[in-house]
C-alpha cells in the first residue's frame, strides 16, 4: 500500500458568505472509521445544498466534516475497520454527508457505488447526489409508475436532468418547466414529452392541455412558494407530490381544499441527515435497477462545466446564474 500523506488541499469556509468566502487550505487526512472507506478523490460535484451551507444556511448534521461536497468519485485508498465490500485500488464514487471538496474524503462503505463502465471519473462524480435523490423520491416515496404522467420543475438542473431521463426510462409521459426556449430544447433532447418555458407560459394551463385535463400523476418540486399552489392545480387525482427544497420559499398561505378535494399526498424528504442503513439501501437499488441503464447508455449524467478544486468559487459563482444546464463539477484529480 503507498503510504499517504499526512495534509491534503481542501475548500475551507472561514465564514459564511458569497462564493468567495470558500478559500483553498490545507487540512490533516481523515482515518476510515468502523466501516469507512477513505477515497482518493478525482472529482466532486457541485450541488445547491453547498451554495446554502457556504450561505450559513444549512449547516453540517452532527459528526459531518465541515468541508463541503455531497459526492465524490475517485480511488479507494484505506479500509476501516470491518469494510468488506470494498478492497483498496477499487474505483467508486460516493454519496457522503460532506468533504466532497478536498484531495481526500470519507464515505460509508454502504453509500459507495462502482464506477459504471464507460464513464469519467467527473461523470461518475456527477451521479450520486441526483441519483440518490432521484431514486428515493420520485421511484420509492412517490412510487412512479409506468403509465403515469410526472412533472419535475428545473428541467435543466442536474435533478431535473436525471429526474426527466430515469423517468423516461422507467415508461413515464414526461413534463417538465425549464426558463428558456434553449433549455426547453435540451429537456425535450433527453426524454421529456412536454417541455414548458415557465417565463413564458403557464404550466398549470398547459399541463391541463397535453394531458387532456386529466393532471400529472407525480411531482417533483424544489421551487415551493407559490408553485405549491399551483401544483395543486396541475396534479390529477390522487396524484402524489414530493418537496425536496424550497427555492422561492418554504412559507406560504394556500388553500388546502384541493388537497383534499383530489385526495393528493404532499410529502417531503432530505437525504444528507438521513441514517446510513437507509443511504445503502438506496444504493443497492440503484446498482440493480439503474446501473445497468448508465452502463447500456441508456440513462447519462449532464455535464455543464468543470473547474478544478482550487476554483470552487468560481464554480458556485456559475450555479447561482442559474444558467448551467446539468452538473457543475470540480476536477480534484
Amino acid at each position: 500500500m503507498t503510504e499517504l500523506p499526512a495534509t491534503m488541499t481542501a475548500i475551507g469556509l472561514p465564514t459564511p458568505g458569497g462564493p468567495e468566502a470558500l478559500v483553498p487550505e490545507q487540512r490533516p487526512i481523515p482515518a476510515p472509521g468502523a466501516g469507512e472507506i477513505l477515497v482518493k478523490v478525482a472529482a466532486a460535484g457541485v450541488n445547491r445544498p453547498d451554495v446554502m451551507q457556504r450561505k450559513g444556511l444549512y449547516p453540517p448534521p452532527p459528526g459531518a466534516p465541515d468541508i463541503p461536497g455531497l459526492e465524490i468519485a475517485g480511488e479507494v485508498v484505506a479500509l476501516g475497520e470491518g469494510v468488506s465490500r470494498w478492497a483498496i485500488g477499487d474505483k467508486v464514487c460516493a454519496l457522503v454527508s460532506g468533504g466532497g471538496y478536498a484531495q481526500y474524503c470519507l464515505a460509508d462503505e454502504g453509500s459507495a457505488l462502482p464506477v459504471p463502465a464507460g464513464l469519467s471519473m467527473v461523470e461518475a462524480a456527477a451521479l450520486p447526489e441526483t441519483f440518490f435523490t432521484v431514486w428515493t423520491n420520485v421511484f420509492d416515496l412517490a412510487g412512479l409508475k409506468a403509465g403515469e404522467r410526472f412533472l419535475v420543475h428545473g428541467g435543466t438542473s442536474g435533478i431535473g436532468t436525471t429526474a426527466i431521463q430515469l423517468a423516461k426510462a422507467f415508461g413515464a409521459t414526461v413534463f417538465t418547466t425549464a426558463g428558456s426556449a434553449e433549455k426547453c430544447d435540451v429537456c425535450r433532447q433527453l426524454g421529456a414529452d412536454v417541455a414548458i418555458d415557465y417565463k413564458a407560459e403557464d404550466f398549470v394551463a398547459v399541463v391541463k392541455e397535453k394531458s387532456g385535463g386529466k393532471g400529472v400523476d407525480v411531482i417533483l418540486d424544489m421551487v415551493g412558494g407559490s408553485y405549491i399552489a399551483r401544483n395543486y392545480e396541475a396534479a390529477a387525482p390522487q396524484a402524489r407530490l414530493v418537496q425536496i427544497a424550497f427555492m422561492e420559499g418554504s412559507k406560504v398561505q394556500i388553500d388546502f381544499m384541493r388537497l383534499m378535494l383530489k385526495r393528493l399526498s404532499h410529502m417531503g424528504s432530505t437525504l444528507r441527515s438521513r441514517p446510513k442503513a437507509e443511504k445503502a439501501r438506496i444504493a443497492a437499488s440503484l446498482r440493480e435497477k439503474v446501473w445497468p441503464l448508465i452502463e447500456a447508455g441508456t440513462v447519462k449524467p449532464v455535464i455543464d462545466q468543470t473547474f478544478p478544486l482550487e476554483k470552487a468559487s468560481e464554480a458556485h459563482a456559475r450555479m447561482e446564474t442559474s444558467a448551467h444546464i446539468g452538473k457543475i463539477m470540480l476536477d480534484v484529480g
